[in-house]
């Protein structure tokens, strides 16, 4: 019986490594309780994700073309497509996502409950975390279509991610 080929693990999409691109999100959750500057932190976090994640693609697509012809545009496709793929599904949208959730719920605990602040605050961002994970595959298959519909037009093929 033949044995498939085992795949590469993608250290950015494979591992505990992913996690790192949702910091953002937990940051903006924690945003009632928590200086805003480490929700800040919590977007460098990401970011950082973001940029290593790009980079090893560049570098994975340099390793996949050798000195093939249009190497270097390949190289710059692979990195530009990544982070801005990895920009807008792990940083801007589900960020502006979960702030407008915790938002939106704090404001509606002030109107509808007599809790006490520290409570509406509390629960608030119980209801940020909790919707992370509703968030992240529509998000995901978004994403992929915006670019399908438009970058990746620029420049042909499919990059799309499918994490």
């Amino acid at each position: 019986m033949a044995t498939s080929p085992k795949k590469e693990t993608d250290l950015y999409r494979d591992t505990w490594v992913r996690f790192l691109g949702y910091a953002n999100e937990v940051g903006e959750a924690f945003r009632a309780l928590v200086p805003v500057g480490l929700v800040w932190a919590t977007y460098g976090v990401a970011t950082a994700y973001v940029t290593a994640d790009a980079i090893d693609k560049g570098k994975k697509a340099a390793v996949a073309h050798g000195e093939s012809p249009g190497k270097s545009t390949r190289v710059a496709t692979a990195v530009v497509d990544t982070f801005v793929w990895q920009a807008l599904a792990s940083v801007a949208i589900p960020g502006f996502t979960i702030n407008r959730v915790c938002a939106a719920s704090l404001f509606l605990l002030a109107k509808t409950t007599r809790w006490p602040l520290p409570v509406r605050k509390w629960t608030t961002t119980a209801i940020g975390l909790s919707t992370i994970p509703f968030i992240i595959k529509p998000i995901d298959r978004s994403v992929d279509y915006l670019l399908d519909c438009s970058l990746r037009k620029v420049y042909g093929g499919d990059q799309s991610h499918k994490p």
